[in-house]
């Protein structure tokens, strides 16, 4: 079982990055998948769920109406728009119940976003 996120990378404040989240080892369309971030020095955060069969989303305050999550197959995305410095982190994806972990693989090494002009 395996969770592997990738596109981070550099953006402009106001810039946008999509997100994957690859799932092997298991089928991810059973499961809430989620992703989470940690910024340097703070707890990891729950930043988004996506339910199975019906697909309802979730959204922390800090992130809604700006960051979208979609899912296809094994492979869950979160498209990031109007980017913020404070988004900088590392994003993970993860098993989720609403937007707490309750993780059914390792966390991965996570993809970095820093949001920086």
């Amino acid at each position: 079982v395996q969770l592997v996120e990738s596109g981070g990378g550099l953006v402009q404040p106001g810039g946008s990055l999509r997100l994957s989240c690859a799932a092997s080892g298991f089928t991810a369309d059973y499961h809430s998948i989620g992703w989470f971030r940690q910024a340097p020095g703070k707890e990891r955060e729950g930043v988004s769920c996506i339910t199975p069969n019906d697909g309802k989303t979730y959204y922390s305050d800090s992130v809604k109406g700006r960051f979208t999550i979609s899912r296809e197959k094994n492979t869950v995305y979160l498209q990031m728009s109007s980017l913020k410095p404070e988004d900088t982190a590392v994003y993970y994806c993860n098993r989720a119940n609403y937007i707490e972990p309750m993780p059914i693989a390792y966390w991965g090494q996570g993809t970095q976003v820093t949001v920086s002009s």
